[in-house]
Formats: C-alpha cells, sequence, structure tokens
C-alpha cells in the first residue's frame, strides 16, 4: 500500500520570521519614500539673493524677447486702464511658498519673492496673431523651452502657448482673444530673497517697482 504523505507546514519559528522579514521590507520602503520626499523638497527654499529690481528686468527682458519674435512694433506705456480690455504693462510681486519636509505645508517663506511682468494689446488682427504666435512657439521649443500647453484656435477659438523651464521655475503664457482682436503675454522669474528684507516687513518684496515702456528691443 502506498501512503500519501500530506505537505508539510513552516514550523511557527519559520512563519515568524518570514513575517518579521515582510515586516523588515515594509519598513525599509517606508523609510527609502520618507527618505525621497525629505530629499525632494530639500533646497526648496534655497533660493538666490537678488534684488527685486534685478529680477523684475530679467521678468520683462523674458516678455520682450518674445515680443520681438511675435514681431509686435507697438509701445505700451507702463500701468493698465482696464484689465482684459486696454493695453498692459505691469510688473507683480508675489510670496514664495515651503511645502514642508513632506512639501504638505503651505507657508510663506520669509523675505522670498517672485517677480512676474505682464502685457497686452488690443487691435491684434489675426495677420499678426497667428504667424507670430507659430514663430514663436517653434522659437522657444528650440531654445529648450518645455511646451506644457499650445492651441491654434479654429472656428474663432483663442489661440494660446504656455511654456515653462527649470523645472517650472520660470514660465511665459500668450493667449489671443480673436473675438476681440486683445492679446495678453506674461512672464514669471523663480523666487529669490531679497537682500534688503528685514524681520517685521509686511507684503512680497518688489510690490512697488513700475516697468519702462514695453516694446521692441
Amino acid at each position: 500500500m502506498s501512503s500519501n504523505a500530506s505537505p508539510s507546514r513552516p514550523s511557527g519559528a519559520a512563519a515568524l520570521g518570514c513575517g518579521c522579514v515582510a515586516l523588515v521590507a515594509l519598513l525599509g520602503v517606508v523609510v527609502l519614500l520618507f527618505v525621497g520626499l525629505a530629499w525632494g523638497s530639500a533646497g526648496s527654499t534655497d533660493y538666490p539673493r537678488v534684488a527685486p529690481e534685478e529680477m523684475a528686468d530679467r521678468a520683462f527682458e523674458r516678455s520682450q524677447e518674445a515680443y520681438d519674435v511675435l514681431g509686435f512694433t507697438r509701445t505700451v506705456r507702463p500701468g493698465v486702464e482696464k484689465v482684459g480690455v486696454s493695453t498692459e504693462n505691469t510688473f507683480d510681486s508675489g510670496f514664495c511658498y515651503d511645502g514642508g519636509l513632506l512639501g504638505m505645508d503651505d507657508r510663506t517663506v520669509d523675505g522670498a519673492y517672485t517677480m512676474s511682468h505682464a502685457w497686452a494689446l488690443d487691435h491684434v488682427p489675426a495677420s499678426q496673431a497667428v504667424p507670430g504666435l507659430r514663430r514663436l512657439h517653434e522659437r522657444l521649443r528650440d531654445e529648450g523651452w518645455e511646451v506644457t500647453s499650445y492651441r491654434e484656435g479654429t472656428n474663432g477659438q483663442d489661440w494660446s502657448l504656455f511654456v515653462r523651464r527649470d523645472g517650472g521655475d520660470e514660465r511665459m503664457s500668450f493667449t489671443w482673444f480673436p473675438d476681440r482682436g486683445y492679446f495678453m503675454g506674461g512672464a514669471s522669474v523663480p523666487c529669490a530673497y531679497d537682500p534688503a528684507w528685514e524681520e517685521g516687513d509686511v507684503g512680497p518684496a518688489g510690490d512697488y517697482l513700475r516697468p519702462p515702456v514695453f516694446g521692441p528691443a
């Protein structure tokens, strides 16, 4: 007669050992994840110390370079009378934020700021906007900018181009509204520390700046 031996089962000690190994592996993954998150957030506020005037000039130059590629020749005085309707040429400053060790916080960084420049033209026909945007799209892509969105509007829809580089710290955007011939552009530059910032200062640095007359370089 042949005997049917039942399959052997691991002893309690062996099972416990397997469980410990799995637990150690899981803890290792958690530790690696934590270290990775900490590493990713480390240096997130390691901004250079640069005066707001210099960063504003950098944003203005980015806009001006794009303006030249678009082929516009008009000049725009500083300021804006009616947002979304009139011409515009303005600076804007904002706070920079620290996500914390795990990137889950939302705290402003003392003394840090970001600058941007916005411009707009009214009465822009398709004969200027369409070839200009196509030309700018190709130029920025060739220069290493990441095109995050590009749309050629059809049947009267808006045209738009959004680009970034340096991990998104530097951005530019352009939109043309065919129905009202309105063209908007803008450039923002990375965060920086204001060397003149002092404890107790209120508001982001550079909120007092006004751009020069905007136009072709």
